[in-house]
Parts: structure tokens; C-alpha cells; sequence
């Protein structure tokens, strides 16, 4: 792929402080090629491994099919955001993809997405702390504690803060290459939670027992709405791009992250719904039976888990909001940007304890946000830059090829995009009725 030298810079399609504004990163903190794969693993897998097996349940056996169709869609559209990301040396982050395609508008379209995104993603962490924590120490959540002004907030909340806390120090790293080693603990305790749940089933006594539905069209879109939120690593993937030391192995890093991420999901959702069919929570770490030592290292795998993701999550955000501040050019800005990133993990830990529903938030970020910036958007996208910049191509049957794809991945996701927003958001009405209705 070629730019045209009469291509327009992000920067100039857009106010305030452009990407190409940033000091250049050094070659020393580039990453190499395994440590991108564990980011980009990272990225992918992780609290998606407790929530697969009841998206199965919601959608039946044949929902399988979707799921890998899914998994493919998002493995090319990751493809599409390196080559717009090739089409400008300019171009350093997602929001520079939406300058550089539709000008300002562009740029505020995909900065709102994918901040909106990733900023849920991390409250569904905290969300996910808080609830195995509470299986995991039910006689401190019936109690409370007692936290300064907020008087005394209920176990459930505490575990929230706690998490927060614990999480905090890895949100002032800025390095992806410092990240890496948290995301090679990421990707182990990935491993060990499937191992520790087919333990369960296989040495505790659960067993496999439940046949499951062949489908149920009605639990679908719901099904289809979390399997979007296991590969939607997207909004970090052009942070990874530009990290990496040899881009042109980006290409073989995402085959390998998304290959990896699809056969863990796919294994833990199958032994998953084999074990507990409809009965399934949404999140499988609850359905395991308390007091075995081999569903209490799968809670702890499952606390481990988040914790080792969040900054990753997180990073794109904060700087977002230190470039607007004028804070990554300042070399003495170093407690500002501490501040700034504190900030943020406030911010999402109050969202976690206003709702705190796992599996209807997971399912409204993988509706309305996974599907947008990690099908809709790479899409819209890259078909506007090649009629905008003089993209090369091998021949015009690959161009209407491309162009087919291109245009039947946007009808797939604006469909997933409003079937699984409107049964997210009847969910989660139905949610806070029923709290209220208990505590009235």
C-alpha cells in the first residue's frame, strides 16, 4: 500500500494536538515481536473466557457457527486499521485513521467510540472483581465497611474500591514494553482458568452432563453481542502498531493473537455449557461450586486476570487526555499525568458501583461500542481512504472483492449493533426495576 504525496495530514483535518505533535518514541522502547504478541493477546482474551460459555447458553450450539464468523470479521477488520494506518506517516492512533478518512468529524466519531469503549471495558474489570470477590468471601460482602464521607458502603462496593486500589499502580506505566511482562501474566492465567474449570468438571463431580439447546433465536443477539466483546481489541491495536519494532509483522501477530484468543474461547465455552447448559451465570466463576481448592484458583485466576489488562485498557484513554492537556511533551509533567490517569480509574470505579451488572454491561459494550470501532468504523474507513489517498492495488477483481467484503461486514454490524443494544438495554431495565422493586 502507497500514500499519494498530496495526502492531507490528520492534524490538518482536525484542531487541537495532533499524534504527529508527540516526541518520537525511541528504538529502545519499541516492542519486539513476542512481546507485541503478548499484548496483542492481552488485548484479546481475558475476562471474554467467563462470559463465552453463557453467550453459548443464550445462543445454542449452532451459534458456534456466528462466533467464528465473528472472530474472522474481526481479524480482517484488524488488518484493514494497520493498512490505514500505512496510508500516512502521520497517522499514529485510531482517532488519526478518522482525521485522515473524514476530517474533524472523523476524528470525533472514533475518538467517542473507542474512548466510550474502552472506558467500559475497564468498569466491566472492576464490576468483575467486586462479584468474585463476593463468591469468594460471601461473609465479608454481607457486611460493609466504613469509607471516610461515603459512610458505609456494602461488601459488594468495597470490593470494588479494593480492586481499584490494587489496580492503580499499573495505570502510572506508560511503556508498552514494561506492559508486556504484566500481559505475559495475563496470557498464563488465561491458561490456567480453563485448566482449573475442566478440573472442576472433570475431578470434582460436575461432570459433563448438560446437552444444551441446538439454538435459541431469541437469547441471539445477545449471544452475538458478547461474542463481539471477546475479540474487541481494536481500540488498543493501533497503540500496539506503533509500538511494535518490525510493523510488518503485525500481520503475523494478529493471526497468531486472534488464533489463540479463539480456540481458548471456544474450549472454555464449550466445557463451559457442557457442565451447567441454561443454568449458566454470566460468568462461570459463579456457577463453580464453593469450598473446592480448583474453583478457588479459578476465582483467584479470575482476580488476577483483570488487573494484568486494565492499563492496557486504560492507556489509550489517559493519553488521549494528557495530549489534550499538553501533558506527553512535558518532560517535568510526570505527577500530572499520575494525576490525570488516578482520575480516571475514580471515574471508572464510581460508573462499576452505579452498575454494577456484569453480563448486561458486557453485552451493551459489545452491541453499541465493539461493533463500531472494531467493525463498522475499520470498514467506513478504509473504504473512504482508498478513493482519498492513491491506494495500490493488484487488480480490479480484488478491489470489488474487497469492496463486497467491506460492505457485508457493515450490514452484519449495524445489524449486531441494534438487535444486541436493544435487548441490552430491556436487560438492564429489567435489572434496575428488580432492585428496586427489593428494596422498596
Amino acid at each position: 500500500m502507497a500514500a499519494s504525496s498530496g495526502t492531507s495530514s490528520p492534524s490538518s483535518a482536525s484542531s487541537g494536538t495532533s499524534s504527529s505533535d508527540r516526541p518520537p518514541s525511541s528504538a529502545s522502547a519499541k516492542t519486539g515481536f513476542l512481546k507485541t504478541c503478548f499484548n496483542g493477546v492481552n488485548a484479546l482474551s481475558g475476562i471474554g473466557l467467563l462470559s463465552i460459555p453463557y453467550a453459548l447458553s443464550q445462543g445454542g450450539w449452532l451459534s458456534l457457527a456466528i462466533f467464528l464468523a465473528i472472530a474472522i470479521i474481526f481479524y480482517y477488520t484488524g488488518l484493514l486499521l494497520q493498512r490505514c494506518m500505512d496510508a500516512s506517516p502521520l497517522v499514529k492512533s485510531y482517532p488519526d485513521i478518522g482525521a485522515l478518512a473524514f476530517g474533524r468529524p472523523g476524528r470525533l466519531a472514533v475518538s467517542a467510540f473507542m474512548y466510550l469503549e474502552l472506558f467500559l471495558v475497564a468498569v466491566n474489570f472492576l464490576i468483575l472483581e467486586a462479584d468474585n470477590l463476593q463468591k469468594l468471601f460471601p461473609a465479608a460482602a454481607s457486611g460493609g465497611v466504613q469509607v471516610g464521607a461515603l459512610g458505609r458502603v456494602g461488601g459488594k462496593q468495597a470490593f470494588a474500591l479494593a480492586a481499584a486500589l490494587v489496580v492503580l499502580p499499573t495505570t502510572w506505566f506508560s511503556s508498552l514494553s514494561v506492559l508486556a511482562y504484566v500481559a505475559a501474566g495475563s496470557a498464563l492465567a488465561s491458561v490456567v482458568l480453563v485448566a482449573a474449570v475442566l478440573w472442576v468438571a472433570v475431578f470434582d463431580g460436575v461432570g459433563f452432563h448438560e446437552r444444551g439447546r441446538l439454538v435459541r433465536w431469541a437469547g441471539m443477539p445477545s449471544a452475538m453481542s458478547l461474542y463481539s466483546f471477546c475479540f474487541a481489541g481494536h481500540a488498543v491495536f493501533a497503540m500496539i502498531y506503533t509500538g511494535m519494532k518490525e510493523k510488518k509483522k503485525f500481520p503475523m501477530v494478529l493471526f497468531i493473537c486472534f488464533a489463540l484468543s479463539t480456540f481458548s474461547y471456544a474450549l472454555m465455552g464449550i466445557i463451559g455449557y457442557l457442565m451447567y447448559g441454561d443454568a449458566l451465570e454470566s460468568q462461570i466463576t459463579l456457577n463453580l461450586p464453593s469450598g473446592k481448592v480448583s474453583s478457588k484458583i479459578a476465582i483467584y485466576t479470575t482476580l488476577v486476570n483483570p488487573l494484568t489488562k486494565y492499563a492496557l485498557v486504560v492507556a489509550p484513554i489517559a493519553e488521549a487526555v494528557e495530549d489534550a492537556l499538553g501533558l506527553r511533551a512535558a518532560a517535568k509533567a510526570r505527577l500530572l499525568r499520575v494525576l490525570v490517569r488516578t482520575a480516571l480509574v475514580v471515574a471508572n470505579v464510581t460508573v462499576a458501583l452505579a452498575v454494577p451488572f456484569f453480563g448486561d454491561v458486557v453485552s451493551l459494550t459489545g452491541a453499541l461500542l465493539n461493533c463500531s470501532v472494531s467493525m463498522l468504523l475499520p470498514c467506513l474507513c478504509y473504504l473512504r481512504l482508498r478513493t482519498k489517498v492513491m491506494i495500490v492495488r493488484s487488480s480490479e477483481k480484488v478491489y470489488r472483492l474487497e469492496t463486497a467484503v467491506c460492505v457485508a461486514i457493515v450490514v452484519v454490524g449495524a445489524a449486531i449493533a441494534g438487535l444486541g443494544t436493544y435487548s441490552s438495554v430491556n436487560r438492564l431495565s429489567r435489572s434496575f426495576n428488580l432492585i428496586i422493586e427489593i428494596s422498596t
